[in-house]
């Protein structure tokens, strides 16, 4: 048994693990992890225990999931979009396979509160099996990401029987990975791994962190393995009350996420998932967040903010609205707060056309006079 792995079994899932910390109502656990699983590792509850609030929420049970009437036990409309099990077809040319259904850490905000880590989420190598036969069927399928649960929970082996599989698709040119692992469970990442991993070019690894105190030394040591391996590294961070939904910590963490070598990828809200609702923020919390980003930290720091719409709609990019009117000059703010205009390009098109049709005629009427 490798190190992780050894961590992974010391995990607190059990209520009673809890017993005598002041800081946690054992009861309150108790009832939560009767509907959704709890599992911390040593390494995250050590870092919950120096840093206290931001992660502590992400990490431990709350009462406040059996109290979400707003929220949605699908949100996504993942599973009527599954033309079989654990594979989510939502966009023509990518799709999501569910190869894993568990994880380093059970984060309170997951969108897959409803299966993951409980027996509700089945996968199998016959559930593999009949995604993999599904993308040699689907020809319009150019990108597969792997997701779940945490592809690297898996082993080496069997992750990369996964990835050998795709890679004998003719049509899927591209892989991705989600992972939170480099951040919840950093010593997973091996050299190993690594070395495996950069055997399946072009693959790509989105990976999530939601707080500047979780791009420790090991995090950024994890990072630097799979950029090393010429994997791209994107990053994406959920929008959380009571972790970052302040524009200091985010600026903060986009700019250490750049450092390690993770671009910031997508900021999303929070997702209508039930059992989320004390997490999620207003929009207009995102976007005041953007606005402290655009202009004010290098264009590489600043996210896509987000909306996975609900139903399976897709994600809609939430900008702030620099545009103050549209018209024979585009009116805008800057992001000092300042008015400028740039033409809008109207009458240099009517002008352009003109003259088009006016050198139209005239080599109409050359012709027809040398005729």
């Amino acid at each position: 048994m490798t190190s992780w792995q050894k961590l992974i079994k010391k995990s607190i899932t059990r209520p009673e693990e809890l017993a005598g910390d002041p800081a946690v109502d054992e009861e309150a656990v108790r009832r939560v992890c009767a509907v959704y699983p709890m599992r911390i590792n040593p390494y995250y509850l050590e870092l919950v225990r120096r840093h206290g609030a931001p992660l502590l929420h992400q990490a431990l049970p709350d009462i406040r999931e059996l109290d979400d009437p707003e929220g949605m036990v699908d949100p996504l409309g993942e599973e009527k979009l599954s033309p079989v099990p654990n594979l989510v077809h939502k966009y023509p040319d990518r799709a999501l396979f569910l190869v894993c259904s568990e994880c380093a850490m059970y984060c309170r905000f997951c969108t897959r509160k409803r299966k993951v880590g409980r027996p509700e989420m089945i996968i199998s190598r016959e559930t593999i099996r009949a995604g993999l036969d599904y993308l040699r069927r689907t020809p319009q399928i150019r990108e597969v990401l792997l997701s779940g649960g945490d592809p690297l929970m898996l082993a080496d082996d069997h992750l990369e029987e996964i990835l050998a599989a795709l890679r004998a698709i003719p049509s899927i040119s591209v892989i991705r990975i989600g992972s939170r692992i480099p951040c919840t469970l950093p010593m997973r990442v091996t050299e190993r791994l690594a070395a495996m991993l950069r055997r399946y070019h072009p693959l790509y690894i989105n990976t999530h962190f939601n707080h500047p105190a979780e791009l420790t030394p090991e995090a950024v040591a994890a990072c630097g393995r799979l950029a090393d391996a010429g994997i791209p590294l994107g990053c994406q961070t959920v929008l959380l009350r009571g972790v970052n939904d302040d524009a200091a910590v985010m600026r903060e963490l986009m700019y250490r996420l750049l450092a390690a070598r993770v671009k910031p990828y997508y900021l999303f809200q929070a997702d209508l998932t039930r059992g989320t609702g004390h997490f999620r923020t207003s929009i207009q919390c995102g976007l005041a967040i953007m606005r402290s980003l655009i202009g004010h930290v290098s264009g590489m720091a600043v996210p896509t903010y987000a909306l996975d719409a609900p139903g399976g709609g897709g994600k809609i990019p939430l900008t702030p609205d620099y545009v103050t009117e549209r018209g024979e000059l585009l009116r805008f703010t800057t992001y000092r707060g300042s008015t400028a205009t740039y033409p809008n390009g109207r009458q240099q098109e009517e002008r352009q056309a003109a003259a088009r049709a006016t050198s139209w005629h005239s080599a109409k009427k050359t012709f027809q006079e040398s005729s």
